[in-house]
């Protein structure tokens, strides 16, 4: 979880920071760590993936970096803003539930584009995950699983039938992943109508697009 504090001058903030436990480079003037950050992003993509559960390295390559050398709960510079890198799941559910002090951050390009839970934020955002809560309940989840195991299973089918077993074949997966989510969320959503799930799907794609 990624937190961004502005409310202090950069030394005396960082100076807070570490009395509270939290480590990591000290602050540089202007930059902060965004030259190291860039180096250690491009260092990363520039070596394939490997074929390992652990995508953090590859997605956020600096603050898995910063995590690595200074433990779980830290703090890198971008500029002279500090971000809070926070692994502890307690302290994770604390800050969720103290939804009126840790807001979220977002610009007004964003708060045109983002709408739905996903951009709530205070009191409204309580209300909503409140009603959201009992639908991932975990027997509700565990009853979606053989839907998910079809879903899947009819992906791997056609990903086998699009070449011969004899010879290996480049895919790109995406399309691929997209249809599945889709699939997952109408079959789960609309039960034996899952065809009109998979429509509205279709025209939301559309509408992103425009």
């Amino acid at each position: 979880m990624l937190l961004n504090w502005v409310w202090l001058k950069p030394k005396k903030l960082e100076k807070f920071l570490r009395k509270q436990g939290f480590s990591g480079n000290s602050y540089k003037v202007f930059y902060g760590d965004m030259k190291e950050l860039a180096q250690t992003t491009k260092e990363a993509k520039s070596r394939p993936i490997s074929l390992s559960d652990d995508i953090a390295r590859r997605i956020l390559p600096f603050h898995y970096h910063i995590i690595t050398n200074f433990g779980k709960n830290s703090f890198i510079w971008m500029g002279p803003r500090p971000n809070l890198n926070i692994t502890d799941p307690k302290m994770i559910r604390e800050i969720f539930l103290k939804h009126d002090i840790f807001k979220k951050l977002r610009s007004p390009l964003a708060k045109l584009l983002i709408t739905g839970m996903v951009g709530y934020d205070g009191e409204q955002w309580f209300k909503v995950r409140k009603i959201a809560t009992p639908a991932f309940h975990h027997d509700k989840l565990k009853n979606m699983l053989p839907t998910i195991h079809k879903s899947c299973n009819d992906m791997l089918r056609k990903w086998e039938m699009s070449f011969s077993k004899d010879e290996s074949c480049e895919l790109d997966v995406w399309p691929h992943i997209q249809t599945l989510t889709a699939d997952v969320i109408s079959r789960t959503a609309f039960g034996s109508n899952f065809e009109e799930g998979r429509k509205i799907f279709e025209v939301l794609s559309e509408q992103i697009n425009l």
